[in-house]
C-alpha cells in the first residue's frame, strides 16, 4: 500500500464513537486501546491497534503526530451557537448579578434587542472580524464543526448580512460551519405593535431571500414566553420546510410551554435548551426521534433554577447532544470543558454520555452522519488530548486538554503543544 499522509500514534486509546445512540454510552464510544489512525487525502484510510499498523504505511513524507499517551477522539461538534454578533452585554451580566432576571432586562430594552441594535450597525466585514477570535477559541478546544445561527438582524438585509458573514467565515478558518436561519429570535422593536406583520416578513421575505442564496441549511425559532407562539412557529417553520430547510426549535427554556411537544409534532431535527421540559415532552421527543440539545452553560449563566433533565432524556431513548451556545446574552463562553463538566454535575449525564453529546450526538442533531466519529472512509477530524482518558475532561472542570486538532487530515491547532506531559 502507499504510505499514509498522516499517522496518529502513541495513544492510550482511540474513541471511535461507532456505537448507536440507543446503547449505553460507554460501549457506544467504541474505544480501540493503543489505537492508531492512518490518513490519506483528508480521510481516514486505516484505523486499528498501533501494533497492527501496516509497516509500509509510514514513509519518508508521512507526517507523524505522537499522542504521547493521550487519548484521541473525533473532533467536537458544537450544534448550537450564536457566535456572529456585534456589541457586548457585560452591563446586563452585572445587573443579573444584582438580582435582575433575563426577562426583566429584555422588557427594559436590553436582552436580544440590545445585540440586534449593535449588529444592525455593523458591516459584514466587521461581523467576520469579531467572530474570528470566538471561532479560534472553539478550535483550540477541539471543535472542528459548529452550527452558527443568525437572529441578531431581524430584517431581510440584516439576516442575509449575518448569514453571508457565516459563509465568509466558513472559507476563512478551519472549523466547518453549518448555517442556521433564526429570523424568529425575537419580535423587533419596530414590529411590537404588529406581530403578525413580522411573522409575515419572516415567511414571505426573509426565508425566500435566504433560500435564494442558499445561505442556510436549517431554520430555528425561539418558542417561549416573550418570544414566539406555537401557531407562529407552525407558520414560520412550515414556510422554511417548503424551501428545503430542516427545522429546529428553542424549546421549554424559560417556561414550560410544551415546546418539546411542538418539536415532535413538526418532526424537528432537534429541540434545544429543555430546562423546563415536561415528562410528556420527553416522551414526545423520544417517540418522534427528535434530538435534545442541552445548554448547561446558559442555565448557569442565567442563574436558572432548573437544568435540563439529561438523565431522563437518555433513559427515554432520546439522542442527547451538548453545545456551548456561545452568545452575548445567555452564554458568553466558548468553554467546551465547562459544558462537559456541567452536563455531568447538573444535567445528570455520565462522562461517556457527555462526550457522546459533544461528538456523535451533536452530529446526529445536525443531520451530519459522517461527523462526530472516526471511521474508515470518513473525514479525518480528530483531537489528541493531553490526558489518558475522556473521564478527565469533565472532572478537570473548565480546563482545555486539547493538545492537537486535526481537520480533514491537517494539523490546524496545537494549543498545548505536542510532547508535553499528560495532565494528572
Amino acid at each position: 500500500m502507499a504510505p499514509f499522509d498522516v499517522v496518529i500514534r502513541g495513544t492510550s486509546e482511540v474513541l471511535t464513537l461507532s456505537g448507536r445512540p440507543d446503547e449505553p454510552a460507554e460501549s457506544a464510544l467504541a474505544p480501540i486501546p493503543n489505537g492508531a489512525i492512518g490518513i490519506v487525502e483528508g480521510k481516514i484510510a486505516w484505523l486499528g491497534p498501533e501494533a497492527a499498523l501496516p509497516q509500509d504505511g509510514v514513509g519518508p513524507a508521512t507526517e507523524i503526530i505522537e499522542a504521547g499517551g493521550g487519548f484521541v477522539g473525533p473532533g467536537f461538534v458544537d450544534p448550537h451557537t450564536h457566535l456572529v454578533f456585534a456589541g457586548e452585554r457585560s452591563g446586563e451580566f452585572d445587573q443579573r448579578a444584582r438580582g435582575k432576571s433575563y426577562l426583566e432586562l429584555g422588557a427594559a430594552g436590553g436582552g436580544i434587542m440590545a445585540t440586534v441594535r449593535a449588529t444592525r450597525a455593523a458591516s459584514e466585514g466587521e461581523l467576520v472580524a469579531l467572530a474570528g477570535p470566538r471561532l479560534r477559541r472553539l478550535l483550540d478546544q477541539g471543535v472542528t464543526t459548529a452550527e452558527v445561527k443568525s437572529g441578531y438582524g431581524l430584517t431581510v438585509a440584516d439576516e442575509v448580512k449575518l448569514l453571508r458573514a457565516v459563509r465568509h467565515l466558513g472559507t476563512d478558518q478551519p472549523i466547518e460551519l453549518v448555517p442556521t436561519l433564526l429570523c424568529a429570535h425575537a419580535v423587533p422593536e419596530e414590529h411590537r405593535s404588529d406581530r403578525a406583520r413580522f411573522v409575515s416578513l419572516c415567511v414571505e421575505e426573509i426565508i425566500p431571500a435566504v433560500a435564494q442564496e442558499d445561505l442556510a441549511k436549517t431554520c430555528d425559532i425561539f418558542v417561549d414566553e416573550g418570544a414566539f407562539t406555537h401557531d407562529e412557529a407552525r407558520k414560520i417553520l412550515g414556510a422554511a420546510r417548503a424551501k428545503g430547510l430542516a427545522v429546529r426549535l428553542h424549546a421549554d427554556q424559560l417556561t414550560a410551554n410544551a415546546g418539546s411537544e411542538l418539536a415532535a409534532e413538526l418532526g424537528a431535527r432537534s429541540a434545544d435548551h429543555l430546562e423546563n421540559v415536561s415528562p410528556a415532552g420527553v416522551a414526545a421527543l423520544a417517540k418522534a426521534g427528535v434530538s435534545a440539545v442541552l445548554v448547561p452553560t446558559s442555565t448557569l449563566f442565567l442563574r436558572a433554577e432548573r437544568y435540563a433533565p439529561g438523565h431522563a432524556l437518555r433513559t427515554a431513548g432520546v439522542n442527547v447532544a451538548l453545545c456551548t451556545n456561545v452568545n452575548p446574552g445567555s452564554a458568553m463562553s466558548e468553554n467546551v470543558s465547562l459544558t462537559l463538566g456541567l452536563a455531568c454535575l447538573e444535567n445528570g449525564l455520565t462522562a461517556a454520555e457527555a462526550f457522546w453529546g459533544f461528538t456523535r450526538g451533536a452530529a446526529i442533531a445536525l443531520g451530519l452522519p459522517e461527523h462526530g466519529r472516526l471511521a474508515v472512509g470518513g473525514p479525518a477530524d480528530a483531537v489528541v488530548f493531553g490526558c489518558s482518558s475522556y473521564l478527565h475532561l469533565p472532572y478537570h472542570l473548565g480546563v482545555n486538554h486539547a493538545r492537537a486538532v486535526v481537520k480533514r487530515g491537517l494539523l490546524v491547532a496545537s494549543p498545548r503543544g505536542l510532547g508535553t506531559e499528560l495532565c494528572h
